[in-house]
């Protein structure tokens, strides 16, 4: 298959990004990160980077702008990656909305890659991550929100492909690469 976007979905903490990164480069696709739109939005609006103040951009855009605001905002980096050829790889796809609207743009192209991770190691994972760690009240919380307010249940339910990524990252990495053998894509030898 050629020219694929694939979105990947999941609950914080499962390993979404370091999927993402993996795709990126083992398989050279270029990458969308759409938690990047947040985060722009929050320095543009000269905010300090934290938790909270991402949590006040994302539900602000939201709510101006409609639960598909982050797709809306990527599509044009998406359909350039793809026009020029190149596989693409979304990281941090959240909301149903944002799902229709890229399904409505991309049909068959767009590829839903759930990733899941037991709630237990969810926690140990976020408790002891670099940038932004949370306690496991913080991720309850903050999983209660994105399932309620932004719908984040719907694309993970619908997703195309499942990976449990419970075990080491070369696990992770096996599912990935067995993932793509079922989509006929290689890794790149670039």
């Amino acid at each position: 298959m050629d020219n694929v976007i694939t979105a990947i979905v999941g609950m914080c903490g499962t390993g979404k990004s370091v999927a993402a990164k993996y795709i990126e480069e083992t398989f050279k696709f270029k990458s969308v990160y759409f938690g990047g739109y947040i985060l722009g939005e929050v320095k543009k609006r000269n905010l300090e980077v934290n938790r909270t103040n991402e949590k006040i951009v994302r539900e602000d855009l939201r709510n101006k702008y409609g639960l598909d605001v982050v797709a809306r905002r990527a599509f044009d980096n998406i359909t350039s990656y793809a026009a020029a050829g190149f596989n693409v790889i979304i990281d941090g796809l959240y909301s149903f909305s944002e799902y229709l609207y890229l399904k409505e743009k991309f049909g068959a192209q767009l590829i839903i890659l759930a990733v899941l991770t037991s709630r237990k190691l969810r926690y140990q994972r976020l408790g002891v991550r670099k940038v932004r760690p949370l306690t496991p009240a913080q991720v309850d919380e903050r999983d209660l929100l994105e399932i309620k307010n932004i719908e984040k249940g719907g694309p993970i339910a619908i997703a195309d492909y499942h990976i449990v990524n419970d075990g080491t990252i070369q696990d992770l990495h096996k599912n990935i690469e067995t993932f793509f053998n079922d989509l006929k894509l290689t890794k790149s030898s670039g």
